[in-house]
Formats: C-alpha cells, structure tokens, sequence
C-alpha cells in the first residue's frame, strides 16, 4: 500500500498567516474589497493555477477544492484548472443536498470526458445548519447523513448504464440514466466522526477521511469504519486531512509555527472559538477539543500541532518538523491504515514546495511511493534548492495580525 500525496486548492483566499474566511469582507472574491491584511491573496484564477501547476510538477497526485459560501465554486474552478494540467486529478468537494444526485452523476461524467479522466469526489454532508440553510437545505445533522446515504446509491445506480429506479424519503427517481456513465468512475472521498456518518462511509465510501487527530484516536476511526465496511461486505480505505509546516531543520519549522501563532491576538482567537463552538459537526468539536481554545501545549501529539485551529475551521492540526520528521509522522499514519494524506499549508503555493522538495523525497527513500522518476528530476539546483520553487527558497516571514 502506497502513500498517495494531495495538495489543496485555496479557493476562499490564501496568504503568509492563518487567514479564513474571518479576514474578507466577501470572502476575498474582489481584490478591491479585501480587508487590509498583510500578505493575504485573492482566489483569482492565475493565483490558483499557479499552485496547481506546482502541485502538479512536485509530483502531488491531486488537489482538493474546498466548497462553502467563502469560497469560488469548486466545479467551475477545477474544470478550467485542467485546462492548464496535463496529470494533476481534482477531488472536487461538493454538498449532496443543494443538487440534484442525477445531475451530479451527469456532470461527473462530463468532468470526467473534459478531464481525461481526473475527477475525484469529496462528498461534504455539511455540520452547519446556519451555512446549509444559506442554500435552501433545512434538514437536522442526523436526516442531512441519511439523505447522503440515498444520495450516493442514486449517483452510483444512475452510473450502471441503465435506466435506475429509487423510491427513498429523500429521493425518488425513476428511469434514472447517466448516457455516457463516466470513465473511470470517480472515487468517492467521504468524511463524518458522528454516529450518523459511519455506516453511510461504510456502504457508500472509497476513502473515508478524517481530520488530523493524534495516531491513536485515528486508529480509533480506522477501525470503527473498517469494521462497519466489513458488516457491508466492503472495503474502504483510508486518508487523512492535514496541514504541513517542513523545514530543513525542527527549529525552522516550530519558528515558523510562532509566527503565524504571533499573528493572532487573543480577540481573534475567541471570536473564531465562539463561532465554531457552534457547529453540529462532531469531527469539528473533535478539533477543538485538541486545544480547548488555549495556546498553551499545542503540540498535542509529536509534530502534531494544533494551532491551526484556533481560528480555523475543518482542519486543524499541522504536521510540524524537519522533512524527516514529517515523513516519520506520515509513515507512522500509515502504518495504521492511512493511505490518502490531503495536506496544505500557508501559503499554499510556497508551503507545496517545502513539502515536495524536502519531504517527498524521504519519502521515496522509504520506498512509501510509487516507483518512479521523481518530478523534479533534472531540474537542476541553485543555492541549495532546485531552481524551480518560485522566487528561490520559499518565503518565511509572516504578516498580517
């Protein structure tokens, strides 16, 4: 079983701190209404092809697009983005209920004949009832989850070539059909730590993800949902979502870490706690239970840090080390039946080649990838780095708050 490398698509705004959606005032779509933070980036699409095309040259297998009010439409965006790709898969989040599961399956297997084949799927069922009811969706946590469950066995029946008939208290379709089915069928990325969520990954997932908590609570997940997939006659694999922070040396990497910690004043820091204390979302509440809203012991597990989360949220936590100790972290993860590790870091576009750069080659080492020429092989080197990473080594300093 080998590591599946994925970077991540900043579509709500990118920069040198650990902005959100907290730093717009409409989600930095229009650089003329970004508020005065330092070294934040608008969303523009030449920004967001330039980190897909590092993502792609540094050897990441896909990239993930976020989906959500603060953020560009990650359908559109993508599609445009394999314009200027030759390899790089998109895995695509999307919300099941604000769109119909057949015009799903429909505009999958478009994506798939315009992409040569380079969509994946990251089914978001949505822990927010305030964002779901921005657009028109209602239902509680627990009826969002059993409508995904109906959701995902329409999109994969209408995906069988033939007509598809479904009478489900959510959904009812008949004669559904996808005239061209995709090929190859998408993998279907999907995440939820609640009871709800765990026998719809079961049945219905490719990949179950889960948010970067310590090894042991990941084992935890791992097992309950390969037990689950078991009772379903599946099998369903793992991936993990995290942050990175990759350095030549753990010094560089933990003042890195203080920085963008630095940035933060305490008024920030409580106004994003107060605010997703509030999500139903129990991985969300696992997330902040790593830190409790304090500064003090964010290294909650070795190189695992949490002081992304302070403010916000989703992911919270960073692998943060030298490149040895993150390929440690990566491979201890692993061994516990993590196969898919979806990864970013701020900015995305410099932290995707301290990652490539420095980690992936250990990485490769360790023989954890796939045999191969590495990405960047013959490009040849300058003050130490390969001359490819923009502007030389990538930027350090952090800015803003």
């Amino acid at each position: 079983m080998s590591v599946h490398l994925h970077w991540f698509l900043p579509t709500g705004g990118d920069g040198r701190t650990l902005v959100d959606r907290h730093a717009y005032t409409d989600g930095g779509i229009r650089r003329d209404r970004i508020t005065p933070v330092s070294g934040v980036r608008a969303p523009d699409i030449e920004y967001l092809a330039q980190i897909a095309k590092a993502a792609e040259q540094l050897g990441f297998e896909a990239v993930l697009t976020p989906t959500g009010t603060w953020c560009e439409d990650a359908w559109l965006t993508t599609v445009a983005l394999t314009q200027v790709t030759e390899r790089l898969k998109f895995l695509v989040a999307f919300r099941p209920g604000v769109i119909s599961p057949v015009l799903a399956a429909q505009m999958a297997a478009t994506y798939q004949r315009i992409s040569r084949g380079r969509l994946l799927l990251n089914v978001v069922t949505g822990g927010d009832s305030t964002e779901q009811k921005r657009f028109g969706d209602h239902l509680d946590h627990d009826r969002r989850y059993a409508r995904t469950d109906e959701f995902l066995q329409v999109v994969r029946g209408v995906w069988g070539g033939q007509p598809f008939d479904f009478q489900g208290e959510h959904y009812q379709v008949e004669g559904g059909l996808t005239a061209l089915p995709p090929d190859p069928l998408p993998q279907i990325f999907f995440g939820g730590s609640s009871a709800a969520a765990g026998p719809v990954a079961a049945r219905n997932a490719d990949v179950y993800l889960t948010w970067g908590e310590p090894p042991e609570q990941v084992k935890q997940k791992v097992d309950w949902i390969r037990g689950l997939a078991e009772k379903e006659g599946r099998t369903v694999r793992f991936g993990i979502r995290l942050h990175t922070i990759s350095r030549d040396s753990s010094k560089e990497a933990w003042a890195t870490a203080g920085r963008l910690l630095d940035d933060l004043d305490a008024d920030t820091v409580a106004a994003a706690q107060q605010a997703l204390g509030k999500s139903e979302s129990v991985g969300q509440q696992r997330m902040l239970a790593l830190h409790g809203g304090s500064r003090d012991k964010l290294e909650i597990s070795p190189n695992l840090w949490a002081g992304v989360g302070l403010v916000r949220g989703g992911a919270g936590t960073a692998l943060v080390g030298s490149h040895a100790e993150v390929a440690n972290r990566i491979e201890e993860y692993h061994a516990l039946g993590v196969e898919h590790f979806v990864l970013s870091g701020y900015p995305h576009l410099e932290e995707a080649y301290w990652f490539g750069e420095g980690v992936r080659p250990e990485l490769a080492a360790r023989g954890l990838l796939d045999a191969g020429p590495s990405p960047l092989a013959g490009v040849p080197a300058a003050n130490g780095r390969p001359a490819s990473a923009p502007g030389g080594a990538p930027l350090l300093v952090a800015g803003g708050r």
